[in-house]
């Protein structure tokens, strides 16, 4: 993409109605519909706050839900699989509806879908009824994309924005690790209902408050939805994430069916590609595709969360539950001294991260994010040895500096900020599909390297620290491909 290209791209929001008003935005305004930010970002953070507890605050009752339930561990942790499959789907598609039919009507209308899974699964008294209910849920998956889109639609002052952009993006690397005490609290004191109750009475009040409190807007170009595209690129992803989590089986896997969904993931994108380019108003132009902007940051953020996700979310609280090998942690104890922290750094440098990148650059400061993580990793990896509480502490607040802090707020916000003009919602959606694209293969690579290299001793971390290495050197291929990525002009500050 060239600098005239980024320019267009980065002033979307210019090119945008606001159906609040009736008006344009006019460029370099606080705000394109005269909307108070303030009431407007309360709004879309009580939306995000909803989708993150649909996220993580399940995660200490899944114990709770398989005893009630009767079922075993692989049922369970089968809805969970169903909730993050359903969110990454619905991503790649949502955020385009909001450009036709209108953001504040698509979001309110996910949030209320989220209140009605709430329910269901409340109310389930049976695994496939709590698995329709966390499929119901997953339709709220690409409520960050949107809220951020809707900003931008507001806020085009690039320092502003990208200050805010951090407050609310930063939400979605856990709420400082309250959402999962409070998860377990209610858990173990009125049952796993309760869980879910707690879910649907938050997501309620967000769905009033982004239905009443924020304004509505479209994308001018946008007219109608090419649903022929939407189905096939559902088909492709689709197929691609269940043969990931079936690969993570590893040896307990179904390698013929891997085969099969990777064969049908491969054509569905064939006719995919086939139909956009026929399609008077396809999902996602082809020419989109071929730009750096578009495969060069999807790349990064599949590599980036493949290099670090599961060492964050499994192999480091495993680590630090291992009786053998690690510290011999509950987890309770795991949680508190390594996600907690990861997640309240997290939390704390967002909003600094997003200034920092309005004004120093995006891809320079994505670097610096990216390069904190493969160096923390590499901490990590040296310190496991001491079995020391203190340098896993410190090392899992440094990580959620480096990756929760830095690199996925940027990220997030150049899926917004290199969206093409004539449709604002496609790089989100796709983006937030990445995302999810590089949890599951996370899980499954690293966790091959981790059971291939663990030796004979089980007091040995060889497999914990393969794994770990197997993170750091995805995560620099992600610093490499991250120089691909073009420089969102207009979305940086210029003095």
């Amino acid at each position: 993409m060239n600098t005239s290209t980024a320019k267009n791209t980065a002033k979307s929001t210019v090119a945008e109605v606001s159906t609040a008003t009736g008006r344009r935005p006019a460029e370099g305004t606080g705000g394109g519909s005269g909307v108070r930010i303030g009431v407007l970002v309360t709004a879309l953070l009580a939306a995000c706050f909803a989708f993150q507890l649909n996220a993580s605050m399940l995660s200490p009752a899944l114990k709770n839900i398989e005893d009630t339930l009767g079922a075993s561990s692989a049922e369970i942790g089968l809805t969970q699989t169903a909730f993050f499959t359903s969110a990454a789907l619905f991503s790649l598609f949502l955020p385009r509806l909001g450009d036709v039919i209108g953001r504040r009507r698509v979001l309110a209308g996910m949030l209320g879908l989220m209140v009605v899974g709430c329910v269901v699964a409340a109310l389930a008294t049976s695994v496939p009824m709590l698995f329709a209910g966390r499929i119901i849920q997953g339709v709220s998956g690409p409520v960050v994309p949107l809220c951020l889109i809707m900003l931008r639609v507001e806020v085009q002052e690039p320092k502003r924005y990208g200050t805010l952009l951090g407050v609310i993006t930063a939400v979605n690397g856990g709420i400082a690790g309250v959402d999962s005490l409070a998860g377990g609290y209610l858990a173990d004191s009125h049952g796993f209902a309760s869980v879910f109750w707690a879910m649907a009475v938050v997501a309620a009040l967000a769905t009033v408050l982004v239905a009443t409190l924020t304004p509505e807007s479209k994308a001018a170009a946008a007219s109608r939805m090419d649903w022929p595209g939407v189905a096939l690129l559902v088909v492709s992803v689709g197929s691609l994430l269940i043969a990931l989590n079936e690969a993570g089986k590893l040896a307990a896997a179904n390698w013929p069916l891997i085969a099969v969904l990777l064969v049908l993931s491969a054509a569905a994108f064939a006719l995919f590609w086939r139909t956009e380019n026929r399609s008077g108003h396809p999902l996602v132009a082809t020419r989109h595709l071929k730009q750096r902007a578009t495969w060069a940051t999807l790349l990064t953020t599949v590599l980036t969360m493949t290099g670090v996700f599961a060492v964050m979310n499994g192999l480091i609280p495993a680590f630090a539950q291992d009786a053998q090998a690690g510290l011999g942690m509950s987890a309770e104890q795991s949680a508190w001294w390594t996600l907690s922290p990861y997640a309240l750094a997290g939390l704390a440098m967002g909003p600094l991260a997003g200034r920092l990148a309005a004004t120093f650059g995006y891809g320079r400061v994505l670097r610096c994010g990216l390069a904190g993580s493969v160096a923390t990793v590499a901490l990590m990896l040296l310190t496991m040895h001491s079995q020391s509480q203190i340098l896993l502490l410190v090392t899992s607040v440094l990580v959620g500096i480096a990756y929760a802090g830095v690199a996925n707020i940027v990220l997030n916000g150049l899926g917004i900020v290199l969206s093409p003009s004539e449709n604002p919602g496609f790089l989100p959606g796709l983006n937030a599909g990445a995302f999810n694209l590089g949890a599951g293969l996370s899980f499954a690579l690293l966790y091959a390297v981790k059971t291939a290299a663990s030796p004979a001793d089980p007091s040995s971390s060889g497999g914990y620290t393969a794994g770990m290495i197997a993170g750091v050197v995805i995560l620099a291929a992600a610093i490499a491909t991250s120089f691909l990525i073009p420089k969102p002009v207009a979305a940086e500050a210029q003095d």
